[in-house]
């Protein structure tokens, strides 16, 4: 009775260090559909490591957010598309690791793919580093669109976390079917109560966010 008891607690001690904040959800938990790459579990991004604070590929935000990200997918949907999830909720530690890695400004092992036409020295004053970050919050996404059926990325006219104007949301030095599928994606965020950030087009917060300005720190796990 007693090793039952132990066991019993330990597992409660478990499934209570497993909770979310009060106020934060799993996404895929409402929706399946929803396509994830969280590039900062791995070594695939603009830092070329895994990213402090990230332990699991699970898209966690705010409960407001996943309702309205409910109304995204269902307009995406009627057209055979879907969000693909590249960063949501991030770990103030996660922040902290950028700006020390944005310091070691003569680590430039991914420079080539991520910000091949930006000083590394100038990523704080062009704004594309900074030590708090709305992602903190737990309201901000990063997402781009996939065909449903071919479970292809559409072409968006830069990656995913490109450093400089060709990521902007105001760049028209693209083909009108890049140009299209960004507008495509602005459309259907802000229709549903996002804004966007004029620099990355991929970058998207959602008005009124609850925790406007709290920057949390628990584990993405």
């Amino acid at each position: 009775m007693k090793f039952s008891l132990t066991l019993l607690l330990f597992l409660l001690t478990q499934f209570a260090f497993a909770q979310l904040p009060e106020g934060f959800v799993y996404a895929q938990d409402s929706l399946p559909d929803l396509k994830v790459e969280l590039r900062y579990c791995y070594d695939n991004n603009f830092v070329g490591e895994q990213i402090d604070g990230y332990v699991n590929e699970v898209v966690i935000t705010t409960a407001q957010t996943v309702d309205a990200l409910k109304k995204v997918q269902a307009d995406l949907k009627a057209e055979g598309l879907t969000l693909k999830v590249f960063d949501a909720y991030r770990p103030q530690r996660a922040v902290n690791h950028f700006v020390y890695w944005a310091k070691q400004v003569n680590d430039t092992m991914m420079k080539q793919y991520y910000y091949p036409k930006v000083d590394k020295r100038n990523l704080f004053k062009e704004g594309y580093i900074a030590s708090k970050s709305r992602h903190s919050s737990g309201s901000t996404l990063d997402v781009t669109i996939v065909n449903l059926e071919t479970d292809e990325e559409l072409d968006m006219g830069s990656p995913y976390d490109f450093f400089g104007p060709e990521s902007w949301v105001s760049n028209t030095n693209l083909t009108e079917k890049q140009i299209a599928n960004r507008q495509r994606l602005q459309n259907v965020m802000l229709k549903n109560g996002f804004r966007n950030y004029p620099q990355e087009w991929w970058h998207f917060t959602l008005k009124n966010e609850p925790f406007k300005n709290q920057y949390f720190d628990f584990l993405v796990e």
